[in-house]
């Protein structure tokens, strides 16, 4: 059984790597799979706090705000060194290198994949998609600085409220369709059409609540927002 996690940079790497998150984190992810030999993980690694500073500085420092491919392969870069030190903390159960095209993968070894950025137009989220789609998952846990979806931002609209579930059609009005590198939503535009087309359920969690965490793993019952088919 493959579960695929797409990690967010914002917790792992706020502005600095969050040593105490991940040591808890890979905590878990051992947990998780001393259970059942037949159990793997395939975690997908975000840019964060880092990403954002580059690209910011790139932008700050002159260059052009309309060179998108540029900003996306700054964010990518970040997403490639935060992986790198994710599937270093998990020694043996991560012998491959990470992941940084998921179309180009043909076998998973070991019990743990790490994959990074891919390409410009393109998200952590959506790499998580192709590869829940290649080795057969039926679901991605999006693991966020976020406990639920809100129907709006709740840092700018405090009438906002959380939501338990939602379909595809459901969260594409909330987020748009439009991908801009660093844009901070609970998952990404590019990565929602192609979840909705392969009928995958995404479960949007907060990933420092690592007791919740695990509850999700397990199957049991969770706080945070369900995405599923229309």
């Amino acid at each position: 059984m493959t579960t695929v996690l797409s990690l967010g940079g914002s917790i792992v790497a706020p502005e600095g790597p969050d040593q105490a998150f991940l040591s808890a984190f890979i905590s878990v992810v051992r947990e998780h799979l001393a259970v059942d030999p037949e159990r793997r993980l395939i975690l997908v690694v975000g840019g964060g706090g880092p990403a954002r500073a580059w690209q910011r500085a790139f932008r700050e420092s002159g260059g052009p705000a309309e060179d998108t491919d540029a900003q996306d392969w700054i964010g990518i870069m970040a997403t490639r060194l935060n992986a790198q030190l994710v599937k270093a903390l998990l020694g043996a159960l991560c012998p491959q290198g990470v992941v940084t095209d998921p179309t180009s993968l043909t076998i998973f070894m070991g019990r743990v994949l790490v994959a990074a950025g891919w390409k410009p137009g393109f998200s952590t989220d959506f790499d998580a998609v192709l590869l829940a789609e290649r080795f057969g998952a039926d679901r991605v846990v999006n693991l966020s600085n976020i406990a639920k979806v809100y129907t709006d931002d709740p840092r700018t609209n405090p009438e906002a409220k959380p939501i338990d579930a939602l379909t595809w059609a459901e969260f594409r009005a909330i987020v748009g369709d439009e991908w801009i590198p660093g844009k901070n939503v609970p998952f990404d535009p590019v990565a929602t059409r192609k979840a909705a087309e392969l009928g995958l359920s995404v479960s949007c969690v907060a990933g420092r609540d690592l007791g919740n965490l695990r509850r999700v793993l397990e199957g049991a019952s969770f706080v945070g927002t369900t995405i599923g088919p229309d």
